[in-house]
């Protein structure tokens, strides 16, 4: 009788060992297959159109505004042809109307262009003036420099972002260094331009816009 016992028990654990084995192979098999679901063509072509997107030429037309970094708005006056050498070249003609200069800028030198901002780009810009400036203790040299690399960086919020820490809410000379007061006025009148361009307003309007923002009302009020 005790031998029998045994031999069921033996049996037993067999099956379980076989039940084991079988739960082991069959996720195995769905890993698998999950993985080479992930890993088939649906990565590769979204790895692709990250590469295209820079190298995708924009078209700009006559009369069309555009954001030279390091002069500001201008306006697409002349779309011409020269040859040098024996190559055909097409470029742009802008007016930077501010600084009173004709720019000629390649067609296929445009990634120095951009298209002049929309109008939630300029309410952003509004909502960054009406902020509290931020309060560096660093050097002026090195401040002044970084200033100077946001304004002809071309990015209109970080040229908001100057005219907001700039920004002393006073029109008394004493309260601001030269250097200052400089940089101050240049951010100040590149993003005068935008406002005006994308807003198609009068530059006196513009300038009460950006004053109402900043806290300057009583300076415009003073300067009419």
């Amino acid at each position: 009788m005790p031998k029998k016992k045994k031999t069921k028990k033996a049996k037993k654990v067999k099956k379980f060992k076989k039940i084991k084995i079988q739960n082991k192979t069959k996720p195995s098999l769905k890993v698998a297959e999950k993985k080479s679901a992930v890993l088939g063509t649906d990565e590769k072509p979204e790895i692709k159109k990250i590469k295209k997107q820079p190298t995708e030429k924009r078209i700009y037309n006559l009369k069309d505004f555009v954001v030279y970094p390091k002069h500001g708005v201008g306006k697409i006056t002349a779309i011409e042809k020269a040859k040098i050498g024996e190559i055909d070249i097409q470029f742009y003609k802008i007016l930077v109307e501010k600084e009173k200069l004709t720019l000629t800028v390649p067609i296929n030198q445009q990634s120095k262009l951009r298209p002049i901002a929309s109008i939630n780009q300029i309410n952003k810009c509004i909502s960054i003036l009406k902020t509290k400036p931020k309060i560096k203790r660093t050097m002026w040299s090195r401040r002044a420099q970084e200033y100077d690399q946001k304004i002809n960086s071309g990015k209109i919020y970080e040229l908001a972002e100057v005219v907001k820490d700039l920004n002393k809410n006073t029109d008394i000379i004493a309260d601001q260094s030269y250097s200052e007061r400089q940089l101050f006025e240049k951010a100040y009148e590149r993003l005068k331009s935008e406002f005006e361009a994308v807003l198609k307003a009068n530059p006196e309007d513009v300038q009460k816009k950006m004053d109402k923002a900043l806290g300057r009302t009583n300076i415009s009020e003073n300067a009419d």
